[in-house]
């Protein structure tokens, strides 16, 4: 499992200093992208060097907690299923040990020219990929 951390800050809340709904959204992509960098790439690198794009093709969130302003969290991604051009992390936002939304995201891998292309080796099988820092 990987873990983000973050923290929550004014520009993510609402009038109350709530965490706003789509904000939550921001933090799953970003632990996402950190996600991929520690597998040794970052989103430009791979669609320069893989011709690789991965998009959010669905996503399901449960809203279970609020978190408001100036909580500190983790952003946790699980690798679900992985299929021939599309793969599914599962992913958590938490306060500590409370779980304030459970994700499940669906990802397709496209080229640059939007055509689907299938999972490289590396991530379909989830091993290192060429090139990777760990």
């Amino acid at each position: 499992m990987f873990i983000f951390p973050t923290r929550v800050y004014w520009e993510d809340t609402d009038a109350g200093g709530v965490v706003y709904h789509a904000s939550y959204v921001r933090f799953l992509e970003r632990a996402r992208t950190e996600w991929l960098r520690a597998q040794g790439f970052g989103q430009r690198e791979l669609g320069e060097r893989e011709d690789i794009l991965l998009v959010v093709r669905g996503m399901r969130l449960d809203f279970r907690r609020p978190a408001r302003l100036d909580d500190l969290l983790d952003v946790t991604v699980e690798v679900g299923a992985r299929r021939g051009a599309s793969m599914t992390f599962a992913q958590r936002v938490c306060r500590g040990d409370e779980v304030l939304v459970e994700a499940e995201v669906r990802v397709a891998c496209i080229n640059r020219d939007f055509k689907p292309r299938a999972l490289p080796d590396w991530l379909a099988a989830e091993t290192d990929p060429p090139g990777a820092t760990g």
